[in-house]
């Protein structure tokens, strides 16, 4: 590492960005807990913050090593860098390799936290602690390598994924689908479903969330540049598209505008515009928030029309907002405003779009296919879902001894 080499203003965004991604777990442990019942607010809170210790240990030990290792066959890396070994003193652009190291592994940590919301109220703890390990390891790391890694066999084909649509949110999403239908409904769904109890908790999650993702998407520039600008102005402005797209609809589909609405949309609208935070002009970006507050308040309502019970909507606003945004970043994705992107549909640029189309199958099914075995592998090892008597009492007792409200 050479002072020369160094940037100190980039290495300063990026340490400054990856404290705002690690804010984000604990606002979505917020978001999500505000939603259940107050018997079970501490185990969702405990799905968002005993992820990070977790995970940021695996990430140390293997996780960035196979994900952003030397390529084999553009499907994952190697073992070069596990434990950070041969990383101490070398710079990943102009940035130490540490901070690029903390940044992605917040990245690695939220993730499978996102998955949480669609098994909330009724998994095992235990269950869930081996999933996210064994979930990180075999879906969000090499998926990461195809589409960040060089050499990747996505990054390679050029699908584009500024900050995470394909790699966090369609995986995640994907893989909160298959949970809720592997674990099936919580008791007496659909006949009973679940109040959130406490909006204001969720609420202020929502803001903590839309403050991070400046981080998160923002951030993905890796240096403080002008694409850095661009992606901060338009991850506020797809937020924003996605709480109005919301609203409206909302408003117009039930005759009444939502305090919850409008946090969903927002955090719907925040999925959508990190696939294309550095690759599409503002005022897509408030067209993408838009189109995916439409998109997945549909996706909220497929859960009641097809009876699965997707507890905090994981896969309704993380699934078909990570697929909205990927899509949507192969049509208004523009080469102005990134030379190192596309063009995308709407500029004449129809192979992107086509590109983005098999990033998300291939990413979707993977995430989906791998999920599905491992929790049939650990339901046969240890079983995954808590018992009907723990449900009913709720697992912050039966399953962490505790009370959020006592006294």
């Amino acid at each position: 590492m050479t002072a020369d080499a160094m940037s100190a203003g980039d290495t300063a965004w990026l340490l400054v960005s990856s404290a705002l991604v690690l804010l984000m777990i604990p606002a979505l442990a917020l978001f999500y807990g505000g939603m259940v019942r107050r018997k079970n607010v501490l185990s969702t809170l405990m799905h968002s913050l005993a992820a990070l210790p977790v995970l940021s240990v695996t990430w140390v030990l293997f996780g960035y090593s196979l994900a952003f290792g030397p390529t084999h066959g553009g499907l994952i890396g190697g073992l070069d860098y596990i434990g950070l070994r041969a990383t101490v003193g070398t710079l990943h652009d102009t940035v130490p390799n540490y901070a690029f190291i903390a940044f992605q592994m917040m990245f690695a940590a939220i993730t499978p936290a996102l998955i949480s919301g669609a098994v909330a109220e009724r998994m095992k703890f235990s269950a869930y602690m081996v999933f996210i390990v064994l979930w990180s390891a075999l879906v969000y790391v090499p998926v990461a390598h195809w589409v960040w890694a060089t050499g990747g066999w996505l990054f390679e084909l050029h699908a584009l994924d500024f900050a995470g649509g394909t790699v966090v949110h369609l995986t995640a999403g994907a893989s909160a689908l298959v949970c809720a239908l592997v674990l099936g409904p919580r008791l007496k769904y659909p006949q009973e479903r679940p109040l959130p109890h406490n909006l204001t908790m969720t609420l202020t999650g929502a803001g903590l969330l839309w403050f991070g993702w400046f981080g998160f998407n923002a951030g993905s520039a890796l240096k403080s540049t002008p694409l850095a600008a661009l992606a901060f102005i338009v991850t506020h402005l797809g937020a924003a598209g996605g709480a109005l797209g919301w609203l409206f609809i909302e408003w117009w589909h039930r005759g009444k505008p939502t305090a919850l609405g409008v946090a969903s949309g927002l955090v719907a609208g925040l999925v959508a515009i990190t696939p294309a935070a550095g690759f599409v002009a503002p005022w897509a970006a408030i067209v993408i928030g838009v189109l995916a507050g439409f998109a997945c308040y549909a996706g909220v309502l497929a859960k009641y029309k097809y009876g699965y019970d997707d507890s905090l909507d994981a896969f309704g606003v993380h699934g078909v907002g990570g697929f909205t945004g990927a899509v949507l970043t192969g049509v208004f994705a523009q080469t102005a405003y990134n030379a190192d992107g596309a063009d995308g549909l709407l500029f004449g640029g129809a192979r992107t779009f086509l590109i983005q189309i098999v990033a998300c199958a291939a990413s979707g099914l993977y995430a989906a296919a791998v999920t599905w075995v491992l929790l049939k592998l650990i339901d046969r090892a240890m079983g995954i879902r808590a018992s009907a008597a723990d449900e009913r009492e709720g697992l912050d007792s039966t399953q962490h001894g505790e009370d959020a409200y006592a006294g």
